[in-house]
């Protein structure tokens, strides 16, 4: 089953996408990956979810990505009497650890870790930023603030701290739960929200152990002063635009999506944008314009994938949300533009045998103008580095591995498929044209790249480029 374009698409599941049978209309609409977001789905259920979308894989017959989202530690005030207050612009409010029901002048906040973090001039920003007050004196279990943006506060109203790095882990009690879950279900990617520091990815990675990939999600500013430590060590990376948009002024979101977009590329880790990219499409069958064009500026950056959030999760159009997110994608890539735009960001590549293959392999594509790299891989790092500087060509990834065809599926321009090792050198390049072939990426008469390792069956030891020419036996075999 052959995607027309390159840039993959991450869809939400949720109460308006949890049947199997709208997950696999959501499938058929051009979803490449699915993500189960553990903030809205009890953990018991999460076997079954995850069972319903490899069903639809093995009568597809085609890997499908399962990305698990975990929570995150979630901040919060306590309750107030009569269930809320109003704040004036201006006035004093106090934050401290009395668990007594606040008013309109203090509120209890059970998070001791961030009365003791906080420091004057700090931010905080109460329901999503609807709310703004300013730290102007911290004590012992207390912090005095000046309301700038007033309004109703009500009971247990989330906190963001734009300004302050807390002494928290990424990883809750639950977290550790769900991720255990959604290791022993068999998920393919792991995203860790709340991330600010590098070692909060090493740690979930250390659980994981390679049964899964670890994707960082990029939501705090605080991330953003060691973003290049964080995206190093991470598999891949998600720019959470929602969040980011809270802690920080809107108008700095675009340029940080376009850094952590390139950063991500630069070091060839999968970049997902996410968060409100048709939003409208909650309620109404057509996004408006400026969607189209935020969707169009992700693929234009080169962005491996685009997730819809609430779109197919409670949206009343999830399906259409999906296709017409595809024909997005698919238009901007028949774009001249665009590929002089990738090309613009081509980065030199690393002294290493794998990045020395990938580029070699470009060349000859460029060169002879060819459709195809037929890569075998056990680990899908070199198919990774191959897709890497964004060629002008399919890159179709044969590997034994299940798991790593499905780990694939979250990368630009990546069709993987499972199939056993190849046996020797002709054997290579013979089931590489046939697949070519029986996969639609290649006909009669055709010359595809064969990117492979010898010996075989090695991790790592990508060392050969080859061309094939498709003949009638190949196709006649596919």
């Amino acid at each position: 089953m052959k995607r027309s374009r390159r840039t993959k698409i991450v869809a939400t599941l949720g109460p308006a996408s949890d049947t199997p049978e709208m997950i696999e209309k959501l499938f058929h609409a051009g979803a490449d990956v699915f993500r189960i977001n553990m903030s809205h789905l009890a953990r018991e259920k999460l076997p079954e979810r995850i069972e319903v979308i490899r069903t639809i894989e093995r009568e597809a017959k085609r890997p499908i990505g399962i990305l698990v989202d975990l929570q995150g530690p979630k901040l919060r005030l306590g309750t107030f009497v009569g269930d809320a207050a109003e704040l004036e612009n201006g006035q004093t409010f106090v934050l401290d650890s009395d668990p007594t029901p606040g008013n309109s002048d203090r509120v209890f906040l059970p998070h001791p870790e961030i009365l003791s973090a906080l420091e004057p001039d700090h931010g905080i920003l109460i329901d999503d930023g609807k709310l703004r007050l300013v730290v102007t004196e911290v004590s012992e279990g207390r912090a005095v603030t000046r309301v700038e943006v007033g309004g109703r506060i009500s009971n247990r109203k989330g906190v963001s701290l734009p300004h302050t790095v807390l002494p928290l882990p990424a990883m809750t009690e639950k977290d550790r739960g769900d991720l255990e879950a959604g290791l022993a279900a068999g998920a393919d990617w792991i995203a860790v929200s709340f991330v600010q520091r590098p070692e909060d990815v090493a740690e979930v990675k250390k659980v994981a152990a390679g049964r899964a990939q670890v994707m960082a999600k990029i939501e705090k500013p605080q991330a953003l002063s060691r973003l290049d430590e964080i995206i190093e060590i991470s598999d891949g990376i998600m720019v959470a635009r929602g969040d980011l948009g809270v802690e920080m002024p809107l108008e700095q979101v675009p340029g940080v999506q376009k850094r952590i977009t390139r950063g991500a590329r630069r070091l060839g880790k999968p970049v997902v944008v996410a968060t409100q990219m048709l939003e409208s499409m909650i309620t109404a069958p057509v996004p408006t314009r400026a969607e189209v064009s935020d969707v169009a500026t992700a693929v234009y950056e080169g962005a491996d994938a685009v997730m819809l959030s609430a779109e197919s999760a409670a949206g009343q159009f999830p399906v259409e949300a999906i296709s017409t997110m595809s024909r997005i994608a698919e238009q901007v890539e028949r774009d001249a533009l665009y590929w002089s735009i990738l090309m613009a960001q081509r980065s030199e590549p690393e002294p290493t045998a794998s990045d020395a293959i990938a580029a070699a392999a470009h060349q000859i594509v460029e060169a002879l103008g060819l459709r195809s790299i037929m890569a075998w891989t056990h680990s899908g790092s070199t198919v990774l580095r191959l897709a890497r500087a964004r060629p002008n060509a399919s890159v179709i990834a044969l590997t034994p591995k299940r798991e790593t065809a499905r780990r694939l599926t979250m990368a630009w321009g990546v069709h993987p498929i499972v199939t056993k090792d190849a046996s020797d050198v002709d054997d290579m390049a013979f089931r590489a044209a046939k697949f070519a072939v029986r996969e639609r990426f290649a006909e009669i008469g055709d010359r595809v790249i064969v990117v492979a390792g010898v010996p075989f069956g090695i991790p790592g030891a990508t060392n050969m480029v080859r061309i094939a020419f498709v003949t009638r036996e190949h196709a006649e075999r596919a």
